[in-house]
């Protein structure tokens, strides 16, 4: 098992449920000066991380000088994939700390880790370390580019206020309705096929699905949106509501994290109608702002559909990545 090769008088061990108040912490100090508008409490940091889907102990590092928390790093390896396993390196050092090279060693530790990932799992198929990072992170941007990281894809966070609002659009023959727990696992089906062809996506069994979407602490249904034809499910917006960004900002934000329409539905003006249904719910529903995040590149047109419907980019990160060969 690799460790950072930290600085003299630095110490690192797993992340554990006792460190996450420290993290989370951490993440708030950094956000005063990174201003990524993200905003983790310990509760969301557990809700990601306390799960079958990591293992903290030996894919996460902590790093302290004494009592004092000064970094941490993780390495998250979802179990599905389809054209390459994707392991996630995310990671954060407090202001204070930069520039001792914590974040070097960290990300070093990171890919030596990825790469261990990949050969334990599935060697059989290549691998694409991916660092995610804001563009209002031009240092850690610097430190992905000299570890030979390639910048891959870009991707926008949008917001709109709940004002002035689209209308409710109809489609004929489709009934919009709440999420309803019950076809929890036909949205997955229909999930896997609308995003067959989406960058980076994977075929999501029911323990990610789960796990990673109507399983976890923020999951809306009352502000999710299911669109109905003959009785199933064409079409769907997952929304999320975030307390801790609440609390930060003042707004309460529904963010539209998963949204897809299955195949053969597409042209028909799902999408838009969906959205403008989920709009409306967030209103009506103590939510002053509403928010999702799009792939640039993505080649259905998102982008030109969400800016139709009155969003704007308030931030943008970039995907750096190692592509690791099949064995």
């Amino acid at each position: 098992m690799p460790e950072p090769r930290l600085p003299d008088g630095l110490t690192s061990a797993p992340i554990t449920a006792d460190d996450l108040p420290a993290v989370a912490a951490l993440l708030a100090a950094a956000e005063e000066v990174d201003r990524t508008g993200e905003h983790s409490s310990a509760d969301d940091l557990a809700d990601e991380w306390l799960n079958d889907l990591v293992d903290l102990h030996r894919d996460s590092r902590l790093v302290r000088a004494g009592d004092d928390v000064l970094g941490w790093a993780t390495v998250i390896a979802p179990p599905t994939f389809r054209d390459a396993v994707s392991v996630y390196l995310e990671g954060r050092v407090h202001p204070a700390a930069r520039g001792r090279g914590i974040g070097r060693a960290l990300l070093a530790w990171q890919l030596e880790r990825g790469g261990q990932v990949h050969a334990e799992r599935h060697p059989e198929a290549p691998a694409r370390l991916t660092a995610s990072v804001p563009t209002s992170m031009p240092d850690a941007e610097a430190l992905v580019r000299r570890a030979g990281l390639v910048a891959s894809r870009w991707w926008h966070t949008l917001h709109r206020p709940l004002t002035d609002l689209p209308g409710r659009r109809d489609v004929p023959g489709v009934e919009l309705v709440a999420f309803d727990p019950a076809r929890d696992d036909e949205v997955r089906r229909v999930h896997n096929r609308a995003f067959t062809e989406h960058h980076g996506s994977s075929e999501r069994d029911e323990a990610s699905w789960q796990t990673m979407f109507t399983g976890a602490a923020s999951f809306r249904p009352d502000l999710s949106v299911l669109a109905l034809a003959d009785g199933a499910v064409v079409a769907y917006v997952l929304t999320y509501v975030w307390e801790s960004d609440t609390a930060a900002t003042g707004r309460r934000e529904a963010h539209f994290g998963q949204i897809g329409v299955v195949p053969e539905q597409r042209g028909r003006g799902l999408s838009k109608a969906v959205i403008a249904e989920a709009l409306h719910r967030a209103a009506e529903r103590d939510c002053q702002l509403a928010g999702l995040d799009v792939d640039s590149q993505n080649g259905s047109g998102a982008l030109g559909l969400y800016e139709g419907l009155g969003f704007t980019t308030v931030h943008s990160r970039t995907s750096w990545v190692r592509e690791l060969p099949a064995s």
